[in-house]
């Protein structure tokens, strides 16, 4: 599924390929929820994540804290 969603969006049409950057959003969000969530089961504190992602620990508790505390 991703290399054709890659394919894609790097094609000519932009309709087509802004609908394959949207889905490839999607898929990210849903693969950086699941890890998130494996991270958090396994011990790992907002800290690590954070630094995992390249972003704040305030950022990443701010888009998970909720779901994963």
């Amino acid at each position: 599924m991703p290399d054709d969603l890659l394919a894609t969006a790097a094609a000519a049409a932009p309709a087509e390929g802004l609908r394959a950057v949207r889905s490839l959003h999607e898929l990210a969000d849903r693969l950086e929820a699941l890890h998130v969530e494996r991270a958090r089961g396994l011990g790992w504190s907002w800290q690590q994540v954070a630094e995992a992602l390249g972003v704040s620990r305030q950022a990443v508790h701010k888009k998970y804290g909720k779901r994963f505390d």
